[in-house]
């Protein structure tokens, strides 16, 4: 039996990337995966977060390096057929994998490309991504009430809320079964490259994960910036060629720094969420592809109590730091002390001249 509720579901990550040892070096430093080979298919290496495969790579000689996101479906068929029937075209046909499962390629009506896949195995319960799991994804696009449209055919997303970025146009957030999984906007004119999807990682420490990603010869290019809700992120190219982003909760974070006031956004590309509860991450099987080409493996996060949960973001949001509101602070007491001082010493001086 079909299990609907993984529609709409981001359930596999994959990057096409010409040197994948090398991009396996560097997101093990900056977010901590491991690199773990397919069982069925060892030269096909996958990203292992702490709860499990979470995508897997794909060398590629030409073409801009990329990361392709899949989307779970209970029929591909009728989801490959909705797209082409709305716009979309097929990149990569429906493929049949040996162990269970079909995955194809598509590219939307705008040309983002997007990729499907549906499960042999039960997807299981969602819940809210964890530290090195995909914990936002969006798309910058050429016309985004268009791609609404599209993406809520064939995926079942509705148009959640959306914010108002003044010249930059509207920000609009995207999700189904009541979770946020995303955002679109219209790309402005001077942001290089056609219409694509951006995927966010979520990490412990934006700061600390931008001193990881530069330390490891990625270029920042937005970022560490506070979104609406909270919610810090920062983007990046990786050494070869593919961006990606990383994403800290505000939950993460020290109450006080939580509850500053949001810095204005350097680009529209950021995960702003209303309200600030994280888009909930896929539990659902991993797509395992054919050992020609690709083969990721199913994942199963581990069950953890609720109290050891809130324990554990209870510990880090102690341990967070946030050095320059530290500095500032200090600076002020600093500053208070040595007004404090000039006003004794002149007080001595005037009684001295009575």
């Amino acid at each position: 039996m079909a299990d609907n509720t993984v529609r709409g579901r981001f359930v596999w990550h994959e990057l096409m990337t010409p040197d994948t040892s090398g991009a396996h070096a560097f997101y093990s430093k900056v977010v901590g995966w491991k690199t773990q080979p397919f069982e069925h298919d060892p030269s096909y290496q996958m990203f292992a977060a702490g709860s499990g495969p979470i995508g897997g790579s794909v060398a590629q000689a030409a073409g801009t390096p990329h990361w392709l996101h899949y989307v779970g479906t209970p029929d591909i068929e009728a989801t490959v057929q909705a797209a082409k029937s709305r716009g979309g075209s097929v990149t990569k046909e429906i493929t049949s994998i040996p162990n269970g499962g079909k995955y194809a390629v598509l590219a939307d009506p705008q040309g983002a490309a997007i990729a499907v896949y549906q499960s042999s195995q039960d997807a299981g319960k969602e819940s809210p991504p964890k530290r090195g799991e995909f914990s936002w994804h969006e798309l910058a696009t050429t016309d985004w009430k268009a791609a609404v449209d599209f993406y809520s055919a064939i995926f079942g997303w509705e148009k959640m809320a959306e914010h108002d970025m003044g010249a930059m146009g509207k920000y609009v957030l995207f999700g189904s079964n009541g979770v946020q999984r995303g955002g679109m906007f219209n790309k402005p004119a001077e942001m290089p490259g056609g219409p694509g999807w951006l995927g966010y990682i979520r990490v412990k420490d934006v700061n600390d994960a931008v001193k990881r990603a530069k330390g490891a010869r990625a270029t920042l290019i937005n970022g560490p910036m506070e979104v609406p809700g909270g919610d810090w992120i920062a983007q990046f190219v990786d050494p070869y060629g593919a961006m990606f982003a990383v994403h800290t909760l505000a939950a993460d974070l020290k109450p006080a720094a939580a509850a500053a006031p949001a810095a204005a956004p350097a680009a529209p590309a950021a995960p702003a969420a209303e309200p600030a509860k994280p888009a909930a991450a896929p539990k659902a099987a991993a797509p395992k592809k054919a050992a020609a080409k690709k083969a990721p493996a199913k994942k199963s996060a581990p069950k953890k109590k609720a109290a050891k949960k809130a324990a554990k973001k209870k510990a880090a949001a102690k341990s967070a730091k946030r050095p320059a509101r530290k500095a500032a602070k200090k600076g002020g007491r600093k500053t208070a002390k040595k007004r404090s001082g000039g006003k004794k010493k002149a007080a001595k001086k005037a009684r001295k001249g009575k």
